[in-house]
């Protein structure tokens, strides 16, 4: 069987989830780094991880990592991999990539050694001394860290966070799998009540649906990958087919969802109908301080407004204090709170049963899990 080494890139703070999912999927030899995850990966696996993954940013395979600290190292480094094995002679192969901590900083000097030296084993090869690039896309990708260079190839085209059910949004959305991530630290039930009373665009609710159903992400979408012979269109077909047989439709998950503006609950109930869950997921037009949930049991996951762009500091602390009065304290419901405000706990009123660093975006954030019975002695 055709094996090679998968990368799959993340954000900080869901590696170990990522790592997860890929043993959970069958992937073998499963390494978490910071900000990504390696892992063997076969044709299936690759096409696997990419419908499948929840909470990683794109599925890349890497084919070599090595130190660069000159120009000519990293020409001579990239030059002895085998790029013959995948990119062919009329194919387009775009260079891009970062360089953090390291003597190459220059972004558009690494960008042409790596593609100059791309060229030259090209040619070798083939014989061409220019490449029409008008064939099937292999986006190259580099990663220069603390002068070590990874060179990979993008299997996925656009991040796996576009699922296909989200064309427009509210200001300030959550990140698909950063909403995925939220939702597998809350160990979210295949039965579970599950609610969002800041619900927005509905992501935290789509996001839940398609995890408590074991519905893959990506099952609505393509990826680049598909248009290479490396990985045959049967491989994907059997891969398609085989995550549609693991869906649960018959459970009984279901989602409420809430927000005080129309245009976010109707944008809310489109874009689950869009992502398959119309049929789990109901929002209504209600402010936070009238959130009363009316299942026994609950488990309520939110990413309220931070006072950096929706509202300023002082009115995301009182929305705070409001969740702490009007989340049921009583046994039956957990919940978890996305915010980068250091305060939280404090006008909340409780002390977090747990707390995980997560970023949304550039931005420092910790989720606050909720799952025991609240005690006196909880209380900040």
């Amino acid at each position: 069987m055709q094996t090679f080494q998968l990368a799959v890139p993340c954000l900080l703070g869901v590696e170990g989830l990522v790592a997860d999912e890929l043993r959970q999927m069958g992937a073998e030899n499963v390494q978490a780094e910071n900000g990504r995850v390696l892992c063997a990966g076969s044709p299936e696996m690759l096409a696997r991880a990419n419908l499948s993954l929840r909470c990683g940013e794109r599925v890349q395979v890497l084919l070599g990592s090595f130190p660069a600290r000159t120009f000519d190292e990293l020409f001579e480094g990239v030059r002895a991999l085998p790029w013959e094995r995948w990119i062919g002679r009329d194919d387009a192969f775009p260079v891009k990539g970062r360089t953090l901590s390291s003597k190459l900083h220059s972004l558009p000097d690494c960008q042409k050694i790596i593609k100059k030296a791309i060229v030259k084993r090209l040619h070798r090869q083939y014989g061409l001394t220019w490449f029409p690039e008008t064939g099937r896309l292999y986006q190259v990708q580099f990663l220069l860290l603390k002068d070590r260079v990874s060179l990979l190839l993008d299997t996925s085209g656009q991040g796996l966070h576009k699922r296909g059910y989200r064309k427009t949004s509210t200001i300030a959305p959550i990140k698909e799998t950063l909403a995925a991530a939220l939702v597998t630290l809350s160990r979210v039930r295949t039965d579970a009540s599950f609610y969002d009373p800041c619900c927005g665009s509905g992501t935290l609710l789509i996001e839940g649906a398609l995890y408590a159903t074991h519905t893959a992400p990506g099952l609505s979408r393509r990826f680049s990958a598909e248009a290479w012979p490396q990985v045959p269109a049967r491989v994907w077909q059997r891969e398609r087919e085989r995550a549609k047989d693991l869906i649960l439709r018959d459970a009984a998950f279901c989602a409420y969802g809430s927000d005080i503006d129309p245009a976010a609950v109707a944008l809310t109930l489109e874009n689950a109908k869009k992502a398959g869950v119309g049929a789990r997921v109901r929002a209504v037009v209600r402010d936070l301080k009238d959130f009363s949930p009316h299942t026994e049991y609950g488990c309520i996951v939110c990413n309220p407004p931070y006072g950096e762009r929706l509202l300023d500091v002082e009115a995301a602390r009182t929305l705070y204090r409001t969740m702490g009065r009007v989340f049921p304290q009583r046994r039956g419901f957990h919940y978890t709170i996305i915010s980068p405000d250091e305060t939280f706990e404090s006008c909340f009123g409780r002390r977090a049963d747990r707390r995980r660093k997560l970023y949304n975006g550039m931005l420092k954030c910790q989720a606050y899990l909720y799952y025991k019975a609240p005690r006196a002695a909880d209380k900040t």
